[in-house]
């Protein structure tokens, strides 16, 4: 079979509202979250084992890799034994809030499904890509989605607020630094209960914003739960997002549980040149700018 390749896209939370811990120590949350036309790329070939290789010398390429665990996981459920040899060209950064390696691992789920020939729907693939990550299966279902539990209950938007968001430009930046995820958890436990926002407002928000997202200005809806002690600590993330506010009229927010954070660019809104120039005034010329638009 010729060799396969596929596009990972990151994501973005447009809602990501953390409504408690679960006796299994994960925790429960409530988020929208909405692909991007951005992201990494993954190729797949027929070869004797699996293996890994990756443009980015910092990624890991041996079994902690998520892609290389995707493949055991895909083994493991369907019985295929073949090998693949997997090349990844790294764009998402790490520790950034945009689900880069949990997007590699649903991908190479696809690629290996298409190279195994099993033809498994994406509802099968679904429950493999949980087992690997939490945020993986929602990485299957090619636009945006809402998210509950610890990510694995993934439900499809109606036609008409998929359609809204899709194709709306987004301006992505993230600083030099990342945020480790057990970080930003683990400061959320320290602070609960008033860290968490409970499940009924949760639902109460995401209703607000996928009305707003039927033709409304979408920004006074979007919500992180992660924002509060992420913000305290990094306050290089407050202090850009206001400046773009007040100058731009943007309403910037954090992805994830950060550090990238993005905003919605508006037909008439700012030059991204203009935007860009005050995000590297703010963060340095090695911060990651990225203009897309959402899938």
């Amino acid at each position: 079979m010729a060799a396969l390749e596929l596009q990972c896209p990151a994501k973005l939370n447009l809602l990501l509202a953390v409504t408690g811990r679960r006796p299994d120590g994960f925790h429960d949350l409530v988020s929208l979250v909405a692909p991007l036309a951005w992201g990494d790329t993954l190729r797949i070939e027929a070869a004797a084992k699996l293996s890994l290789a990756c443009d980015d010398p910092a990624v890991p390429v041996d079994d902690t890799n998520l892609v290389l665990k995707a493949a055991a996981a895909f083994r493991a459920a369907t019985g295929w034994s073949g090998g693949a040899r997997f090349t990844l060209t790294k764009r998402i950064p790490h520790g950034a809030g945009l689900g880069g390696g949990s997007s590699d691992a649903a991908t190479a789920l696809v690629l290996l499904n298409a190279l195994a020939g099993t033809a498994l729907t994406p509802a099968a693939l679904a429950p493999v890509a949980a087992a690997v990550g939490s945020d993986c299966a929602l990485f299957l279902s090619g636009g945006p989605v809402v998210i509950r539990g610890r990510g694995e209950r993934v439900e499809p938007l109606t036609p008409e607020v998929r359609t809204r968001l899709r194709g709306n430009r987004v301006l992505v930046f993230k600083p030099s630094f990342g945020i480790a995820t057990p970080w930003a958890y683990g400061r959320l436990a320290a602070e609960a209960p008033a860290s968490y926002l409970p499940a009924a407002p949760a639902e109460a928000r995401l209703a607000e914003l996928m009305q707003a997202a039927r033709g409304e200005p979408m920004g006074p809806h979007l919500f992180n739960s992660f924002e509060a002690p992420a913000f305290r600590k990094f306050v290089a993330l407050p202090v850009l997002l206001g400046r773009l506010q007040v100058r731009f009229g943007l309403a910037p927010r954090m992805s994830g549980s950060g550090s990238a954070c993005f905003a919605f660019l508006p037909d008439d809104g700012p030059p991204v040149a203009a935007v860009e120039v005050v995000v590297r005034e703010a963060w340095g010329e090695s911060a990651v700018v990225v203009d897309t638009k959402l899938l």
